[in-house]
């Protein structure tokens, strides 16, 4: 995913040179996650995970080779690239709830919080490798040539082949993720409902849902928009915008190294909320750059954050849900984060209107302001600390009996 988002982002700036357009395919991969991603959590709470993941990845990657090769025909137009994101979309809003809901069938509890920083890190490893090689094949087989698709039609194909490998892998996996009890399940609407509810009766489980929201918006169009800042205001290639990508990668594996390592940090919900203030603060100096270097800087920051973030963000949720629930409410926050065009679009439209730069500076400053309102009129946000010591001594208890039961 991470080598298309750099072979497609500069190929669909290249074909259409505007913001707007790349809005739209952005938001192609959007929409389904907000129309399908309830499924995928009754999916993940009745069906073996790992079936659903193997399953998942296949499709990815026939999709992904019949992509490559409409684009190595030379056949390729917009709308393809707005129908291979919908495709990718549903695939993942079906099967992204499951990869969540696996991490604590693989784990003990205490743990979870290391090994969804450990999972961070795994991604982005790839977030580090995979744009760079992307950019560099591209501009390598290009040789200068900014009208050749070859290179992005090799892309796919390459991407189509770890498609593949990841199912394959995936076979090896002694554990398969529980499914849940047949006598107790009941019409999927109704377990839709019920993960709702759930949602709006805990208010601490809501709140976390609403600061995850806020990073997708007004965060994530950073993500979007960086072909476009890559050309138009650093006049840089396919391989700048690999370097950039990797510089946010290279930042992200080391916050969630350093998470991971931390073990059991303290006052996670503070950091939490820092880690929004500093995502947003950091989007605004990302607008006002000036030069490629000053930027991989500012990105290798932001990629820190939100590698601490979304970390932080998913493992507080973890704890908090019920693991008869935790694929429904894992598909409600992968839903929330469909709303990205919401803000995608405007700041798309800000870009075309005005410059990249107006228009990131704008996100990331409606990002602070908000981050701070729902501080300051949200309790929960604000008891995040204390909860998270209440679910450390219950655990400590419960821990205890089970020492106490031992023969």
């Amino acid at each position: 995913m991470n080598m298309q988002q750099v072979a497609r982002g500069w190929f669909v700036y290249e074909l259409t040179s505007s913001a707007v357009d790349l809005g739209w395919v952005t938001m192609s991969f959007m929409i389904p996650q907000v129309l399908f991603s309830l499924w995928g959590g009754v999916l993940a709470d009745r069906v073996s995970k790992k079936s659903i993941l193997v399953a998942a990845q296949s499709l990815n990657a026939i999709a992904t080779l019949i992509m490559a090769l409409i684009i190595l025909i030379g056949n390729v137009d917009f709308w393809d690239f707005i129908m291979f994101g919908l495709f990718n979309g549903i695939v993942l809003a079906l099967s992204f709830p499951a990869r969540n809901a696996f991490v604590p069938d693989l784990v003990d509890e205490r743990l979870i919080f290391t090994a969804m920083a450990l999972n961070t890190t795994s991604m982005n490893f790839a977030r580090i490798l995979a744009p760079a090689f992307s950019g560099f094949l591209i501009a390598w087989i290009a040789a200068g040539d900014t009208s050749s698709t070859f290179g992005v039609g090799i892309v796919y194909v390459v991407i189509g082949a770890l498609y593949l490998l990841s199912a394959v892998t995936m076979l090896f996996v002694s554990k398969s993720g529980r499914a849940g009890s047949r006598e107790t399940r009941k019409h999927p609407l109704i377990e839709i409902l019920d993960g709702l509810k759930y949602v709006r009766t805990h208010p601490t489980v809501y709140a976390l849902i609403i600061l995850s929201i806020v990073p997708f918006m007004f965060g994530m169009p950073l993500n979007t928009l960086l072909p476009a800042f890559n050309e138009d205001i650093l006049l840089g290639g396919p391989d700048d915008l690999g370097l950039l990508l990797s510089a946010m990668g290279i930042g992200a594996i080391l916050g969630s190294l350093m998470l991971a390592a931390s073990g059991d940090l303290k006052h996670k919900g503070t950091w939490l909320v820092v880690s929004c203030f500093g995502w947003g603060i950091s989007t605004v100096l990302f607008g006002m750059a000036p030069n490629l270097w000053t930027a991989v800087g500012v990105l290798g920051l932001v990629g820190w954050l939100s590698s601490w973030n979304m970390s932080l963000n998913r493992g507080l949720l973890q704890v908090q849900v019920a693991r008869h629930m935790r694929g429904r409410i894992m598909s409600i926050d992968m839903m929330s984060h469909g709303l990205m065009p919401l803000g995608v679009l405007p700041v798309s439209m800000i870009a075309d209107a005005y410059d990249i730069s107006t228009s990131l500076i704008a996100s990331g400053a409606v990002f602070v302001a908000l981050i701070g309102l729902i501080v300051l009129v949200s309790a929960p946000v604000r008891r995040l600390d204390s909860m998270m010591a209440d679910v450390h001594r219950a655990n400590q208890h419960r821990e205890a009996l089970s020492a106490a039961q031992r023969p």
